[in-house]
């Protein structure tokens, strides 16, 4: 895998934060290359490279699978976890700041993992999911326990439209005394988006209010969809 740390660098971070700051997630185009793609795809019958499978059926949690990286992670995913983090957290602290919440994320990721593991939160989060025809995720949101990150990437492998169709990537915004709003996205092969894991600070008349936000994919009509979640804070189990 390459290294990606100067592509990283190289990110309009003053872009990424409006955008998370404004809709809750942004995309970032071609960030991960073909050849990365790849490899990610090619490793998931590996089964040494993981702790854990999830049948999402047996819980009801969509039609699919997913397979819980162990440590050591991936070259490419623990880079990004490592060099991503610096730039959300400040991000994720104005939040909280908005929202008058106590809470003050560290400001490099060894720093946040070691406040995970002091709260026994130690098995490693990424993942990589592998749909088919017919496959779908269910609404959700990914805690794993106390010490949370408020955000959290998504790595797209495979080209909607031409290794899939459907399977569109879904948000939901619950708004107060309000009806839910839907948000639709259909990133590219080799894109990232970076998106909520439960709540946004919104401006109202009165200051901040929150927005929780849960995350989805829509049902899929053809081919195969792989995509590798990038979750910062660590899992209880």
């Amino acid at each position: 895998m390459t290294d990606i740390t100067t592509s990283i660098e190289k990110i309009d971070w003053q872009n990424v934060t409006e955008n998370m700051n404004d809709n809750g997630y942004a995309i970032i185009p071609n960030l991960i290359s073909d050849e990365d793609c790849s490899e990610l795809i090619s490793n998931y019958s590996n089964s040494e490279a993981y702790r854990k499978t999830v049948v999402m059926e047996r819980y009801r949690y969509g039609l699919g699978e997913y397979r819980y990286f162990a440590y050591p992670l991936p070259p490419l995913i623990q880079q990004l976890r490592e060099h991503v983090y610096p730039r959300l957290a400040p991000i994720a602290n104005n939040w909280m700041k908005a929202l008058n919440i106590q809470t003050i994320f560290p400001a490099t990721f060894a720093e946040l993992q070691q406040l995970c593991h002091a709260n026994n939160q130690t098995k490693p989060t990424a993942l990589i999911l592998k749909y088919g025809p017919g496959g779908f995720n269910t609404l959700h949101q990914d805690l794993y326990g106390d010490v949370y990150f408020p955000m959290q990437m998504v790595l797209f492998l495979t080209e909607p439209d031409n290794d899939y169709t459907g399977g569109e990537f879904v948000l939901t915004e619950q708004i107060p005394r309000a009806q839910s709003k839907a948000i639709v996205l259909k990133p590219r092969k080799g894109d990232v988006l970076v998106f909520t894991t439960n709540f946004r600070p919104v401006k109202g008349t009165k200051g901040y209010y929150r927005v929780n936000m849960k995350h989805g994919v829509s049902q899929l009509h053809s081919g195969a969809r792989y995509t590798a979640g990038v979750i910062f804070h660590d899992a209880l189990s």
